[in-house]
């Protein structure tokens, strides 16, 4: 069920030739995308951190990994060692999975969805927005979450260019607001 790495290979030559490139190459492509919770001062409860990991994991469809702090802050009463996060790195067939399903499934179900920001690209053709709780996935039972909490997405693209990675996802389908585009 690749729908989306389908879709972008039918998109190929739609984007060489909006892009006016010449090189087959240089045509923008999804490279990772990463998944992050920052626990702030939860980060003591590592039954909650847990908790944290394993829904990141079942969201992702892949194992999620406990961030530990690389060093101490006294005025956040952080210690070198300690568990201040989870992330999860998706590439491949899991990347386009994942994607598939935040776009058709997940966002759909936030309740007064505009769309995603459109000024959440930071200048080398990466994107970045928010999600304010979890349960908007269909995989995360109510039952089985301590405290609901927001996530950070990260889409990497191949290409430099906040107009090209803009487009790319526009063509694959992910829900910008309306508005103007910013760069």
């Amino acid at each position: 069920m690749l729908r989306l790495k389908e879709k972008f290979n039918e998109l190929k030559p739609v984007l060489q030739e909006e892009l006016e490139l010449k090189n087959p190459m240089l045509i923008p492509s999804l490279e990772k995308i990463v998944i992050s919770v920052g626990c702030g001062n939860d980060a003591k409860d590592t039954k909650l951190v847990q908790n944290i990991a394993d829904t990141i994991t079942v969201i992702a469809g892949q194992r999620a990994m406990i961030v530990p702090a690389k060093k101490s802050v006294a005025g956040f009463k952080v210690r070198e060692g300690m568990p201040v996060g989870v992330k999860v790195t998706l590439r491949g067939d899991m990347m386009y999975n994942f994607l598939d399903k935040l776009i058709s499934i997940a966002l759909p179900r936030v309740k007064d969805f505009r769309g995603v920001p459109r000024n959440g690209f930071d200048g080398h053709g990466n994107y970045n927005f928010g999600l304010d709780e979890q349960l908007m996935f269909p995989e995360v039972e109510y039952d089985n979450i301590i405290k609901t909490h927001g996530m950070n997405i990260t889409i990497v693209t191949t290409t430099d260019s906040d107009k090209a990675a803009f487009l790319l996802l526009e063509k694959l389908g992910m829900p910008f607001a309306k508005g103007r585009q910013n760069g």
